[in-house]
């Protein structure tokens, strides 16, 4: 049989190694069977609770060219986690004669296994949406008590872990995270403000960060759009923000109101003037030169005498606002000196000894904030993990599958009529021993008999096919006098077994009135 392989995973937390061990699942699967994969399907980052997934598209419209006649799937959530979307697409794949396999679930091709795949298609539905009503639901309570709700924590900022008024279902205080200070970036943002609040640009900002080997949040270089978002970013004046809503001093402020409106003021008149970003004077002293009156920043401006002639001077800030009589100092004249103290000053061997100092400071920050980085993506994983884990538990109470996979472990298996069968498994063989146990029949000794051994009979193909039995099998029936009644168990055994994907052969009773077969099993366990 021709098929092919749909492999998906949904999220950017997944990544090519999901895709690879559904594909190599799939393909040992295949082997065994002896399916001939003639394609593959991979949609990557891709949610299963709609259809619109560009590999699955293409693969639903190349089954109308019936080259392939079944769809492998490693479990049947990767193909859809809607029961609406199952079903029309099953339809369509149905109606080019294409069936749907999954490899991991062993789902037979009687009422039992329709029965089976709805019950499966249905949990793997009712996960997605409960987990997504548990998602927004929580995300609404920590909104409500300003408590960190993910994503990327600002620059100037950290989380710190505290009691939250929320308790868990044994009544203990759940730990939830809220924004703090960080006082090692903090003065970073705030000299961002300070400086664009003196009349620095953009450009001088991005500069002297960068030259001073400043990272953003994010370990990057910074750029226009990181100023900007720090610029606008109202978690500095405190303000939590959750779906529009806006809750103020829920956050220790970083930046006052004054200069947070003052940014936003400078900004929309820069936006209705935006060739003043466009400045052909450089000012090589920008941000370097401070007042010896007031100690204020000093910022260079240009103007036009009389005659028409440009000057190019450098102002104190609070000179220009009146509040200082320092006079401003002529832009060459200033930067001449300072230039000319600077190579005094610069000698060969003190460049060599500030490189080294810079070199080992920078190698400092990158070591400190990689080794950062890293422990992040380490308590992220291990929450990651947490999670995952209290999912399946979850499931396994909900579904009391716990107590069904005990069942099948069980050595002993209870029948309807009251008998029972055992099952003892060796090295060399499976022996299944069929009893009489509580039932006594309401006719004769040898319809009593039949009529364990029968139940018994569809019983065991079921065991067989739940515990993947292989090898030899031995069942020792209820012995039977007639030899038409052995013929009629080895018949109800044998149509029971046609549910069984794997391959069976029954060799008949032997001189000891013991039932032989064989099966192969379905998944090796190497």
């Amino acid at each position: 049989m021709n098929v092919v392989v749909y492999a998906r995973y949904s999220s950017h937390n997944q990544n090519e190694q999901s895709i690879e061990g559904q594909l190599e699942y799939c393909r040992n699967y295949a082997k065994q069977h002896n399916y001939n994969i003639i394609g593959e399907y991979i949609d990557r980052a891709q949610s299963g609770t709609n259809d619109d997934r560009p590999e699955f598209k293409k693969m639903i419209e190349d089954s109308n060219k019936k080259t392939f006649e079944g769809v492998l799937v490693y479990q049947l959530d990767r193909f859809a986690r809607s029961r609406y979307d199952s079903a029309v697409n099953k339809a369509k794949l149905k109606k080019n004669g294409v069936r749907v396999f999954s490899a991991r679930e062993n789902i037979s091709d009687d009422a039992s296994g329709v029965l089976m795949e709805s019950v499966l298609e249905g949990m793997a539905e009712y996960f997605s949406a409960e987990l997504g009503q548990k998602v927004k639901r929580g995300m609404k309570i920590n909104a409500d008590n300003c408590y960190y709700n993910g994503g990327t924590v600002p620059l100037g900022l950290k989380l710190i872990e505290v009691d939250s008024n929320i308790t868990d279902a044994t009544g203990k205080i759940v730990k939830k995270k809220k924004y703090a200070i960080d006082e090692d970036t903090a003065p970073i943002v705030q000299k961002i403000f300070e400086m664009y609040n003196n009349g620095d640009l953009m450009a001088d900002i991005i500069r002297y960060m960068n030259d001073r080997n400043i990272k953003t949040v994010t370990g990057y270089d910074f750029n226009r759009s990181s100023i900007r978002r720090i610029l606008l970013n109202k978690k500095y004046i405190g303000i939590y923000t959750y779906n529009g809503v806006e809750t103020p001093d829920a956050i220790p402020r970083i930046i006052d109101d004054a200069s947070f409106n003052k940014v936003h003021d400078i900004m929309f008149k820069n936006k209705k003037a935006p060739a003043r970003a466009r400045a052909k004077t450089e000012y090589l002293l920008t941000t370097k030169l401070f007042c010896g009156h007031c100690k204020e920043s000093m910022t260079g401006y240009s103007g036009t005498s009389k005659t028409g002639k440009l000057h190019n001077y450098y102002m104190c800030n609070n000179a220009r606002k009146k509040l200082c009589d320092k006079k401003s100092v002529q832009k060459d004249y200033i930067e001449d000196l300072v230039v000319e103290q600077a190579r005094e000053v610069l000698t060969d061997d003190n460049i060599k000894r500030i490189a080294e100092e810079v070199v080992k400071i920078a190698d400092k920050e990158r070591e400190s904030t990689a080794l950062k980085r890293l422990n992040k993506m380490l308590k992220e994983n291990e929450q990651e993990i947490e999670i995952v884990l209290k999912k399946q538990d979850s499931i396994l109470d909900l579904y009391d599958l716990g107590t069904q996979l005990e069942k099948i472990e069980n050595r002993k298996i209870w029948l309807k009529c009251g008998g029972f069968i055992t099952i003892d498994k060796t090295e060399a063989l499976t022996a299944i021993d069929v009893n009489s146990g509580k039932y006594i029949g309401t006719s004769s000794l040898e319809q009593t008999v039949y009529t364990v051994n029968k139940e018994a009979s569809i019983e065991i193909a079921k065991q067989l096919r739940l515990r993947d039995i292989g090898g030899i099998i031995i069942i020792d029936y209820i012995d039977m006098k007639e030899k038409e009644h052995k013929e009629k168990i080895i018949q109800v055994l044998q149509e029971n077994l046609k549910n069984d994907r794997s391959k069976t052969q029954i060799v008949g009773f032997t001189e000891l009135n013991l039932l032989e077969m064989t099966r192969k099993h379905m998944c090796s366990n190497d």
